[in-house]
């Protein structure tokens, strides 16, 4: 069964490889792709939050799953309750994005404040003040930054 995972990811990973993103194209932050890329993905996430919080998350479990419902559509999704907590309570501060935050972290962020919720390189420009030609071309490029990748074509 895991190699079948496998091998579905190496031929998604395959699919997005070939298409050429877009100012259209929708990118999302891929949580699997932090899971795969990165042994230290909890603790570089969890860095935005308050030791208290981290110690209450100890606790409870950050791999535990909390239902979260789309305002838009209504369907529910399960997240982990690390990404909740970084989308619910921390993404919608004033400082968590600044004029000093770096691009790609800002992008990263915003998706968060966005509740993950795909935007276009347009839409990331816009919403950032910055050209979204630049976004694009970041986002475009071979290197995948803080797993922001555009979302799979179903």
């Amino acid at each position: 069964m895991e190699n079948t995972n496998s091998n579905e990811r190496m031929m998604q990973e395959s699919r997005l490889r070939l298409v050429k993103p877009t100012l259209q194209t929708p990118f999302h932050i891929d949580f699997e792709w932090w899971k795969q890329n990165d042994r230290s993905w909890q603790v570089y996430l969890k860095s935005y939050l308050s030791e208290e919080v981290q110690e209450s998350l100890r606790t409870a479990g950050d791999e535990q799953l909390i239902d979260i419902i789309d305002q838009e559509t209504g369907e529910v999704h399960q997240v982990e309750a690390l990404q909740h907590l970084l989308i619910v309570h921390y993404a919608n501060r004033d400082d968590f994005i600044t004029e000093t935050t770096s691009v790609t972290e800002s992008i990263f962020r915003l998706l968060l404040a966005n509740g993950n919720a795909p935007l276009t390189a347009s839409e990331l420009g816009e919403r950032l003040g910055r050209e979204p030609g630049t976004v694009l071309r970041m986002l475009s490029g071979p290197r995948v930054y803080k797993g922001i990748r555009p979302l799979p074509a179903n």
